[in-house]
This record gives C-alpha cells, structure tokens and sequence, in this order.
C-alpha cells in the first residue's frame, strides 16, 4: 500500500496539481492586494464623504449589505481570470495548435481501435 501511494504521489497530475495550487494561493493575495490597496481607493474617490469604496453598504430593515466588498470579490475574480486566461492562451500558442494531419491520424487510430474490437467480439460469437 505504501508503494502504491508512493507512486500516485509522484504522477505527473498530481504534481502539476499540487505546484498549481500552490502558486495560485500565492496569485490570489496578489490580487487581493491589488483590488483591496489600489483599485478600491481609487474607485473609493467616487464616494460621497471620506468613505472609501470597501466601506460601501447598504442598510435595509436593519439588514447590512458589504455591497463595496462584494464589489471587491468581483474585482479580484475578474482579475484573476483575466491573468489566467492570458496565461492559458500563452501556453497554448507556444504548444502550438495540432495540424489538421495529426488530428486526422488519432481519428483514423481511434476508429482502427474500435473496428478492431468489434472484430474480435465479432469471431468470439461464432
């Protein structure tokens, strides 16, 4: 069992997984930062008074809505998957799109595999 676990440990997946986490914990309170420190007190020199846009709520029936925190939330959302978008279309075009030949040859392989099975189900029913 040991071996096992040893093993599913150090795939690729897993790995890639881990390191993924780890660096995206890390870009998040980047841009946690970004939006609380830079992006809010701008957008907080639009308020009335000396509030700053963090502390944008609303009372109703005693109720208090974060409305400027919430604003925030979406900020920091749309930032991250703005970069994340960025990043992923990076990769993509250095990996490079399949050419239309090698997309044809893993169609042709796959249905070679499955005309293959049907053949052999095929001879076992006889």
């Amino acid at each position: 069992m040991a071996q096992e676990f040893k093993e599913f440990i150090m795939q690729g997946n897993v790995l890639d997984l881990a390191v993924g986490v780890i660096i995206g914990g890390a870009f998040t309170d980047i841009v946690k930062s970004l939006t609380k420190n830079i992006l809010t007190p701008i957008l907080g020199l639009f308020s009335t008074g000396d509030k700053t846009f963090e502390q944008f709520n609303v009372k109703i029936l005693g109720a208090t809505f974060g409305i400027g925190d919430f604003i925030n939330s979406v900020v920091s959302f749309l930032i991250t998957a703005f970069v994340i978008f960025i990043i992923v279309k990076g990769v993509n075009k250095v990996m490079g799109p399949k050419s239309k030949e090698e997309e044809e040859k893993e169609e042709i392989d796959e249905q070679t595999v499955l005309l293959t099975e049907i053949r052999d189900l095929l001879k076992n029913q006889k």
